[in-house]
């Protein structure tokens, strides 16, 4: 009924699957944190300009 031989292309495709379901994991999990590290870098470079922008109307009102 149940030979060896039926039980090894499940146990290989379930395997292949476990492995291609890994990899699509990885990938997805690297461009979901490219995106969040990129947006984090475009909030912090707004940031970064208006702190600036807000010095240099601060020291102009100081120095005249």
């Amino acid at each position: 009924m149940n030979s060896p031989s039926d039980s090894t292309p499940s146990t290989s495709s379930s395997l292949g699957q476990k492995a291609i379901a890994a990899l699509v994991l990885l990938v997805a999990v690297w461009v979901l944190l490219h995106f969040l590290i990129h947006i984090a870098v475009a909030i912090a470079s707004v940031v970064v300009v208006v702190v600036a922008i807000v010095a240099v109307i601060w020291a102009l009102r100081v120095v005249l």
